[in-house]
């Protein structure tokens, strides 16, 4: 008895399984498709526009820089 039950278990955890895939799968094959000619093009454009923003280019002012140290090392 407790054989059957364990074997209706895991077929209920088969068919929750595949619903959740099945669910997954409709989701992605709704979402709209755009050409990454288009979305490359798109990113790049972002990206020049942004470069004067970022201080990983840009760099961070030493006044401005919180990760500076206050203190100098002064060895005796």
């Amino acid at each position: 008895m407790l054989e059957a039950m364990s074997g209706k278990m895991c077929s209920s955890n088969s068919v929750i399984q595949a619903q959740k895939l099945v669910d997954q799968l409709r989701v992605e094959a709704d979402m709209e498709r755009i050409k990454i000619s288009l979305t490359a093009a798109d990113l790049v454009h972002y990206c020049q526009e942004q470069r004067r923003h970022d201080p990983l280019l840009a760099g961070i002012a030493a006044s401005s820089n919180p990760f500076k140290d206050k203190k100098s090392c002064v060895l005796l």
